[in-house]
């Protein structure tokens, strides 16, 4: 017993090596004849031995681990060409097929490829060299492989060289699309360029844009993260890392890239998603790794190991967390599964594949299923002495089965029927039994136009020599304590859409949403991003909107700006907002407070016309100019409190136009009738000849009351038609418009009001000049003081309407345009009223007589005499003024008052009675 015990781990040993190859034949693994050979090219073992002789010699070193996936796909080979030469399809010619072992090695493949290119029927196997090989007649007409794209790429350069059509059901790299490099190259998968632009659309269909990427370091690596980089830049998709793992196993330095790579996995825990483009030996390794320091992400398989059945049967493999892959679009097994059911009755001489199947099979069938799995694949012995009891010996039997991965199965197969059929176009007008009835460039040729059905839909080759078939997205689930790869959506290339069967599918794949793998979180609407100092796009801080900016959806690289003038957003805003449109409406109380003094000035008005109407007669009306007089004074200041109105309310042209208008013309027609006024008054109580001479000459009511208001009527003409008001839309206050009036001309606006100042300043001067009037009749002395408040308002009103903005603007002229109206209007008329209605023994001509009398009385007493010699003609003045007097029955108080012409008043000892009174008439009439 103990030397059975011995003899099972040599034995084991001794199978570790597949079958030495000593000669030419040895070489082959499989082979059948056939009318046409077709050549295979599978990596049925995933490393070639290293010599460890020195020096190395050049010889073909043997393989070990075998791989079982590849094996079968050897299988779908062999059952294919036997399915076509038991159909119809080349009516009597018979395939042949010679597979050789790669073992995922290019110096193995080269060798193989040599023998390809060998001359037909050629007993030493002998590659003739020529500089035309249209006639050349090789051993076989075309090449199914190989497994892997740095393989392929090599194989195709050399069967190039005779133009060898070359047809690949797994080599994906992108760089083989190119028909230059590789121009008898062609493959029934779509190229990596659709696999890792679907890859980017999952990781940004679920919200991932930070992720690590591993790839062995080989051609196919390398090439697929060239691609996906590209493609996860186009999504905004960043790589937090990439790692390069050794493309051999046999590599001294492959266990401490699996540790560091591991190591920066588990250092980068803001990446949760792992994107993997791997061979499934080297995922193995990786895989058993994370395990063991309990790493759980999601890991994004590439199509070499999405459906490998080895590596889901991984003891613990549920603790790496989800595994989501992509696979090649698989068709009826049902067939080829019947195969393999029978295939312990296939005889194993010429397929050295099956005959080291078979050993391996007896040697691990003792073993649980993955251990059985991993005896099988690495030919190692370890758990080989375990005893353990065999408990699914059922399902032992059905290994192969379960190891199908349908993807490649699939395309194997399609690319012999792709070759059949190309045949059969070459085998028209030819008997195919005869090798050297056509060349391989002739099939060449053929297959580029060959069409293959495939599930009912006609497939063929595009002008990249590729099939655009579709992917599988597979979800590794766990069911019932096992880990099974299940068909989660379908990816289709042309469209890239994913395609799902039922809602359930889809919410395993939005379930995909819930893992974050971001480098920073999400900004919100309201947000923005702003790049830190990390080189990586997807790396920023969120910031928010400033004001008057916005962003209404997630990850906003910038904030819109709102529109500025009529809309307005606050600080992180998701929408921008209608700004107020704001002007002094009807319904403001400040607005409503000023109506009402307006509308009060109105009734003023009319209660003083009223007043002044019944008391017509009286001579305080006519002692204010008469009703005429009156009666326009009112109606200029009606005019003025009805043009407030139009500074009230949403603003319009006809408004801008009308308010300044109004009130400008409207104020100068009553300045000017009170300028008229003043000077009545000045020339009726003037002692002064010189300046009685004047007034008598300006004193010129009508001429000069339109000549004033015609002036005003000019000036308001002119800016009305060059430079017009109109209404303004003032964007100044945030969040609100404000519809003014712009008055069009800042200058036209001066000139309007200065000229207003300018009547105002000569009525100012004119009354002035009158002040010292009776005291029951001092008008004078009201218009200056309404002359006063006039002068003060408006002095006030430049300041604060310089500085003061918003809607109630417009309130500040009107607060201005009221006090002046008010004032002057008070000033003007309430004394007289107040005498009409209170001191109506006042309004009496006796007592205005009596009044004037006493007044011109006063001011006769009043002139100093000058201290100057009097000559001869002083003298005969005073005589002739004694004379006068005299004759007079009675003087005032024994004095008598006259005046020299030419000189002052001088006081004399007496002045008639009856003087003093008719100078009080007369200035009464004047009046």
């Amino acid at each position: 017993m103990a030397l059975v015990t011995f003899l099972i781990p040599c034995f084991v040993i001794g199978t570790d090596i597949a079958f030495s190859c000593q000669n030419t034949d040895d070489f082959v693994g499989a082979s059948s004849p056939g009318d046409i050979v077709i050549g295979g090219l599978f990596a049925v073992h995933n490393e070639m031995l290293r010599p460890e002789e020195y020096p190395i010699k050049p010889v073909i070193q043997n393989c070990a681990g075998f791989e079982i996936q590849i094996f079968l796909q050897t299988l779908a080979m062999i059952h294919a060409i036997e399915t076509i030469n038991n159909s119809t399809l080349l009516s009597g010619v018979t395939l042949g097929y010679e597979i050789y072992d790669t073992c995922a090695e290019v110096t193995k493949a080269m060798a193989s490829a040599l023998r390809f290119l060998s001359k037909f029927n050629s007993s030493e196997d002998v590659v003739e060299f020529k500089c035309n090989y249209t006639d050349y007649v090789p051993r076989i007409k075309a090449v199914v492989g190989a497994s892997y794209s740095e393989v392929s790429m090599a194989v195709s350069r050399l069967l190039a060289l005779q133009l060898i059509p070359q047809v690949s059901p797994v080599s994906s790299a992108e760089i083989l699309s190119d028909k230059i490099r590789f121009p008898s190259f062609f493959r029934t998968i779509p190229s990596d360029f659709h696999q890792t632009r679907a890859m980017a659309h999952l990781i940004c269909e679920s919200g991932w844009n930070w992720i690590g990427v591993i790839a062995t370091d080989d051609d196919n690596g390398r090439f697929a993260l060239e691609s996906f980089g590209v493609q996860a830049m186009a999504n905004n998709v960043c790589i937090a890392f990439k790692e390069m793992l050794p493309a051999y196993l046999s590599d001294n330095t492959f266990q401490t890239k699996v540790d560091h790579a591991i190591e920066k996995i588990v250092k980068e825990t803001r990446v949760n998603v792992i994107v993997v483009f791997m061979r499934q030996f080297h995922m193995l390794k990786l895989l058993k790794k994370a395990i063991e320091r309990n790493v759980k992400k999601i890991w994004i398989a590439s199509d070499n190991w999405s459906a490998a059945v080895k590596i889901s049967t991984i003891p613990n493999i549920r603790q790496l967390g989800t595994i989501v892959g992509f696979g090649f679009k698989s068709g009826d097994m049902s067939t080829f599964q019947d195969f393999l059911r029978n295939l312990h009755e296939k005889p194993t001489d010429n397929n050295k594949f099956l005959h080291e199947y078979i050993v391996l099979l007896s040697v691990c069938a003792h073993l649980e299923y993955h251990d059985f799995q991993m005896c099988i694949s690495n030919q190692s012995q370890d758990d080989l002495l375990q005893n353990v009891e065999n408990k699914h010996q059922i399902w032992r039997d059905d290994f192969l089965n379960a190891n199908i991965e349908p993807g490649f199965i699939h395309s194997t197969v399609l690319a012999v029927y792709a070759i059949a059929h190309a045949i059969k176009g070459q085998c028209k007008d030819r008997n195919c039994k005869d090798p050297s009835a056509f060349t391989p460039w002739e099939l060449l040729e053929e297959l580029k136009k060959v069409t293959v059905i495939d599930d009912d839909k006609e497939i063929k080759f595009d002008s990249n020599g590729d099939m655009s078939t579709s992917y599988n997205v597979l979800l590794w689930k766990e069911i019932d304590g096992h880990m099974e790869i299940t068909t989660m959506a379908e990816y289709d290339p042309e469209k890239g859409d994913f395609i799902f069967e039922d809602e359930e599918k889809k919410k395993e794949f939005l379930d995909l949403k819930k893992v974050q793998s971001t480098c920073s979180q999400h900004c919100r609407p309201g947000q923005m991003k702003k790049v830190t100092e990390s080189p990586h796009t997807c790396c920023y801080e969120c910031v928010y909107c400033p004001e008057n900016h916005y962003s209404n959806q997630t990850d906003m690289d910038y904030c819109y700006r709102c529109n500025n003038k009529t809309y307005w957003a606050p600080v992180n805003s998701t929408t921008c907002y209608r700004k107020t449109i704001h002007f002094l409406a009807w319904t403001d109380w400040f607005a409503i407070f000023l109506l009402l003094l307006s509308a009060f000035g109105v009734v003023l008005v009319l209660s003083i016309s009223v007043i002044f109407t019944k008391n017509l007669n009286t001579p305080v009306v006519k002692a204010s100019g008469g009703l005429t007089v009156c009666y326009i004074i009112l109606f200029s200041h009606f005019l003025i409190f009805l043009s407030t109105v139009f500074f009230i309310d949403e603003p319009t042209e006809f408004k801008c136009k009308t308010r300044q208008a109004l009130f400008g013309i409207s104020f100068a027609l009553c300045i000017s009738c009170i300028l008229i006024k003043s000077l009545k008054i000045l020339l009726a109580f003037s002692f002064d000849p010189k300046l009685q001479n004047f007034l008598k000459c300006v004193y010129k009511p009508v001429p000069t009351v339109v000549t004033c208001t015609g002036i005003q009527v000019v000036i308001c003409t002119f800016w009305l038609i060059f430079r017009t008001p109109f209404v303004k839309q003032n964007f100044s206050i945030p969040r609100t418009i404000i519809l003014e009036c712009n008055e069009g001309s800042i200058v036209a606006f001066g000139i309007m009001l200065g000229y207003i100042a300018a009547l105002a300043f000569i009525c100012f001067i004119f009354a002035f000049k009158g002040r010292k009037l009776p005291e029951n009749y001092n008008e004078a002395k009201f218009i200056t003081f309404g002359m006063l408040i006039y002068f003060i308002a408006w002095i006030v009103f430049i300041p604060v309407y310089a500085t003061t903005f918003g809607k109630y603007l417009p309130a500040v002229e009107i607060i201005v345009v009221l006090i002046s109206n008010y004032g002057i209007l008070c000033c003007t008329f309430l004394p007289k009223c107040y005498i009409i209605i209170y001191k109506q023994e006042t309004n009496t001509k006796s007592a205005f007589l009596k009044m004037i009398y006493t007044y011109s009385s006063k001011s006769a007493g009043s002139v100093a005499v000058s201290q100057i010699s009097l000559d001869s003609k002083s003298s005969s003045s005073r005589a002739t003024i004694s004379d006068s007097c005299k004759s007079e029955k009675n003087s005032v108080n024994g004095n008598c008052h006259s005046q020299v012409p030419g000189q002052r008043l001088i006081k004399g000892k007496g002045l008639p009675k009856n003087t003093a009174r008719t100078m009080a008439r007369k200035r009464l009439s004047s009046i």
